[in-house]
């Protein structure tokens, strides 16, 4: 009885030690760290195709300009619900070519960059003052990344395949070949519109009409023609207009006739020193269409923007007594 009892106690230690070693080796397993994607160097860099300039070692002009460092957007006149007696919401497209919009497009290099609309917007995106959303939709829903904003701008970086001279600086080993990334560059004269969308409100306590934007997009035109040999405009991102106001009250617009009396790219939108014509408006449109989609014609499209314009003038004149 004793042999067969120690034999029995011998193979209960060895099971044991087999279940320890089964234990460490799932401990083990366990612990591994999970394997990573590879991370792309290209788009980690990405930036906003933004050119870059140096600042000036001295004064640029004789009279030191410091209000427009200081200067803060103009307060808005609070509006009630209740006051709130009319409203319509509007779409209007800014093209850079007409002669009143020239300072949109205005080539110029100053301390805080380049003047030209498309990049103070790209500036005040690249800081991290504005949020920038897609161009879907206009309701600000879908926040853009930088990387997104610069693939819709030129494309996306491709590699290619050049000689490498500093390996081989006279052009003798075939197998000196190296990868090239290559990035398009970006045209600001390609940006010819810009898209604003905006309530035109009365309020009955002020007995005025307020013309508040909400809203700016960049347009893009299609590579791809429609039925008609014409090639649609798009909006690239949409930028909510209060949170861009601080902003483009840091930047002045270009002013032909006298450029001491500048004013800020924010007084130029509330004062309304540009030239438009409506794309779109809640004015009779149940449908929810924009005025190219009732209305081929594109002389009839202007006048058709015309009439809302004059219908919200009617209303407001109708609330007067003379």
């Amino acid at each position: 009885m004793t042999v067969p009892d120690t034999s029995f106690g011998q193979k209960k230690k060895a099971t044991k030690k087999k279940v320890n070693t089964k234990k460490k080796t799932t401990k083990v397993t366990n612990v591994e760290p999970p394997v990573e994607p590879p991370v792309t160097p290209v788009a980690a860099n990405i930036e906003l195709p933004i050119p870059k300039f140096d600042s000036s070692k001295r004064p640029t002009s004789a009279v030191e300009n410091s209000l427009i460092k200081d200067k803060t957007p103009l307060e808005y006149e609070y509006l009630r619900q209740d006051d709130q007696l009319y409203k319509q919401v509007i779409w209007r497209n800014i093209n850079v070519k007409e002669k009143m919009n020239q300072p949109f497009g205005y080539e110029n290099v100053e301390e805080n960059g380049d003047q030209r609309l498309i990049y103070i917007l790209m500036n005040a995106i690249q800081n991290g003052g504005v949020v920038p959303f897609g161009g879907l939709n206009d309701r600000f829903t879908t926040p853009m990344t930088i990387a997104e904003i610069s693939q819709m701008l030129v494309g996306t970086p491709y590699v290619i395949k050049v000689h490498n001279w500093t390996k081989d600086p006279t052009g003798s080993d075939p197998d000196a070949i190296m990868d090239s990334t290559i990035m398009d560059e970006f045209n600001p004269a390609s940006i010819e519109t810009f898209q604003i969308k905006e309530e035109v409100i009365f309020d009955k306590e002020s007995s005025r009409l307020h013309f508040r934007i909400l809203g700016i997009a960049p347009m893009k035109k299609s590579s791809i023609a429609d039925a008609n040999g014409n090639y649609q405009e798009f909006p690239i991102f949409w930028l909510y207009y209060p949170e861009l106001r601080p902003t483009l009250a840091k930047y002045e617009a270009y002013n032909p006739r006298n450029f001491a009396n500048r004013m800020s790219w924010e007084e130029v939108f509330e004062s309304r020193y540009f030239s438009s014509y409506i794309t779109k408006s809640t004015l009779n449109n149940p449908q929810n269409k924009t005025i190219a989609g009732m209305v081929s014609d594109p002389l009839l499209r202007l006048v058709e923007g015309e009439n809302v314009k004059e219908a919200i003038f009617n209303f407001e004149q109708g609330q007067w007594s003379y």
